[in-house]
């Protein structure tokens, strides 16, 4: 069942903060021939149907220019409060497929985790599908208690989904492990030989106590001009 959300033309564009003031939120809708249009819509009534259909259910767009069905296609927010100020609505041509990301809930407890410690690993978080609008769900849910041993997985193909939703994943994907806990080593501390301590440490004082006899001193004298001494008596001529 499609969300229903009022929207009216937005006449005056650029003055956005005095929009919001009075409780509305500047949104445009755009689609396959459908040009860019501006609307306003209520901030609560918008909020009410982002918590119900997110970014993936239909939502039924009331428009002066009639009802359209739309996706929720993007949601700008405020940085400091977190609150949206501005939305686009994406508007399905009838009788077409489209093609969207739907977010993956995981249920239930994986034994290979609770027994066996393993490590839950969500590889993916949203699905790419096709179908008609009407068809879409607003989140894929996959039960993670079939995995039963580390290093188990479920793959895209394992999927069971909604009747009218094609996979447009590989079904090789894998969605959802759980790994085999890492072990941590401890380090073990090398036992400390005191005796050798003593041992080394009566040496080195021993070292330090031997007396060392200090190097000749060599003094260099010139000799320039004069004649080096001769050892032994020379005889006379």
């Amino acid at each position: 069942m499609a969300i229903d959300i009022k929207a009216e033309k937005r006449e005056k564009i650029g003055k956005l903060k005095n929009l919001r003031k009075d409780g509305f939120l500047p949104a445009v809708y755009y689609g396959h021939n459908k040009k860019s249009t501006p609307i306003q819509i209520k901030k609560i009534e918008f909020l009410k149907a982002w918590k119900n259909a997110g970014e993936s259910t239909v939502v039924k767009l009331n428009t002066p220019d009639g009802e359209m069905e739309a996706l929720i296609h993007a949601v700008d927010f405020d940085p400091i409060t977190d609150e949206p100020r501005h939305a686009d609505f994406y508007i399905f041509e009838k009788g077409h497929k489209v093609e969207i990301a739907v977010p993956l809930e995981f249920t239930g407890i994986s034994p290979a985790v609770k027994d066996l410690g393993g490590v839950l690993m969500k590889i993916l978080h949203e699905m790419k599908v096709r179908a008609e609008p009407s068809n879409l769900p607003r989140q894929i849910n996959i039960d993670i208690s079939s995995i039963t041993a580390l290093e188990g997985q479920i793959l895209a193909k394992e999927i069971v989904l909604p009747k009218g939703v094609e996979l447009m994943e590989s079904p090789d994907e894998v969605i959802v492990t759980v790994a085999t806990p890492k072990e941590e080593k401890e380090e073990v501390a090398l036992p400390v030989d005191l005796s050798q301590i003593e041992v080394e440490k009566k040496g080195k004082k021993e070292e330090e106590g031997e007396g060392i006899e200090p190097a000749p001193q060599v003094k260099e004298t010139s000799t320039k001009g004069k004649e080096a001494p001769k050892s032994g008596k020379e005889g006379k001529h």
